[in-house]
C-alpha cells in the first residue's frame, strides 16, 4: 500500500477511533470520580498531558502558533473545550448523574452547532426546528424519569443538571469559535497552548476543592487514560477533524457518543437501559438528521 493509500485509510478510519475513545471519556470520569474532586483531578490531568506534550513538540521541531491572535484563539478554544467542557461532565459525575445520561445530554451538541450556523446564515427551516424540538423533547424523556430517584450513582438534579448544560454549551461555542478563528497549525502545539489556558482557567476551582485525592488502582488508571488516550488522542483528533470539515459534520460524530458510553456503562456499572432511555436516544438521533440533512 502506498503512503497515499495510508493516509486515505487513517482519514478514514480517523473518525471511528474518535467516537470509541471519546465514549471512554464519561466511563473514565465514572471511574475517577469516586476518589478524587473534579478539578483538583482535571489540573492534575492538564499538568500531566503539557508535560507530556513539550518533549514531543522539542523532539519533532514542531512550530509553535504564530503570532498573538492565534495564541489568544488557541487559549479562548482550550478553556471552552477543555475548562469549560470537561469541568462541566466530571462535576455533574461527581454530582451523582450516570454516564450514558450525560453522555445523552452532551450528545444535544451537532443540533445546537447546526442550528447556530443556519440562524447566522439568514435562515433555519421548518424541519431544523423540528429537529431541534425533537431533540429536546427526546432529552425530556429520559431525564423526566430521572428526577428525585434516589440511586447515587445515577441521579438527576437541577444542579447537575446546570452543569452538564454548561458543559453542552461550552463544547458548542468551542467547536463554533475553533472553526472561525483558529488558523490551520500543529495539533502538538495547539493543544499544549489550549492545555495551559484550561490549567490556568482550572487551577483556582481546584485550590478551593477541599475532598484530598486517595491514589489507588482505579484512580490512578483514570488518570493515565485521561492523559494519553483522551487529551493526547482524542481531544488531538478532535482538533485534526474540525480543522478538516465543516461544523457540523464533525460534531454529528459526537451523537454517535451516547449509544456506545450506555452499552459500556450498562457493562461496566449495570446503568440501567431502559425504554425510554433507548427511546430518547431514538427521537434524538431522528432530529440529527432532520437537522443535518441537505435541503432538497
Amino acid at each position: 500500500m502506498s503512503e497515499v493509500d495510508g493516509d486515505g485509510v487513517w482519514v478514514r478510519v480517523m473518525p471511528i477511533v474518535f467516537v470509541l475513545i471519546w465514549s471512554t471519556g464519561f466511563i473514565v470520569a465514572r471511574y475517577g470520580m469516586p476518589h478524587a474532586p473534579p478539578f483538583s483531578f482535571l489540573a492534575v490531568r492538564y499538568a500531566l498531558s503539557i508535560l507530556c506534550f513539550l518533549p514531543w513538540i522539542w523532539l519533532a521541531r514542531v512550530r509553535w502558533p504564530l503570532g498573538r491572535q492565534q495564541w489568544l484563539h488557541l487559549s479562548v478554544v482550550g478553556v471552552l473545550m477543555h475548562a469549560g467542557y470537561l469541568g462541566g461532565v466530571w462535576a455533574a459525575v461527581k454530582a451523582g448523574m450516570g454516564s450514558g445520561l450525560s453522555a445523552l445530554i452532551v450528545g444535544l451538541q451537532p443540533v445546537l452547532t447546526a442550528v447556530w450556523l443556519s440562524s447566522t446564515g439568514g435562515q433555519v427551516s421548518r424541519r431544523q426546528w423540528l429537529g431541534l424540538s425533537l431533540g429536546f423533547a427526546g432529552l425530556v424523556l429520559v431525564v423526566s424519569r430521572k428526577f428525585g430517584q434516589g440511586n447515587p450513582s445515577d441521579h438527576v438534579d437541577f444542579a447537575n443538571m446546570a452543569l452538564i448544560v454548561g458543559a453542552l454549551l461550552s463544547m458548542t461555542v468551542g467547536t463554533l469559535y475553533q472553526k472561525r478563528h483558529v488558523a490551520a497549525c500543529d495539533v502538538r502545539s495547539a493543544n499544549a497552548v489550549q492545555l495551559v489556558a484550561a490549567l490556568c482557567a482550572t487551577l483556582p476551582l481546584a485550590l478551593m476543592e477541599t475532598e484530598p485525592m486517595h491514589w489507588g488502582g482505579e484512580l490512578a488508571g483514570a488518570m493515565a487514560w485521561s492523559v494519553l488516550a483522551l487529551t493526547l488522542g482524542g481531544s488531538s483528533l478532535l482538533y485534526l477533524l474540525i480543522q478538516r470539515g465543516a461544523a457540523t459534520a464533525v460534531t454529528s460524530l459526537l451523537y454517535m457518543v451516547p449509544p456506545c458510553t450506555a452499552a459500556m456503562a450498562w457493562l461496566l456499572f449495570d446503568e440501567p437501559v431502559t425504554g425510554a432511555t433507548l427511546a430518547g436516544i431514538a427521537m434524538t438521533a431522528f432530529a440529527v438528521s432532520l437537522v443535518l440533512r441537505p435541503a432538497k
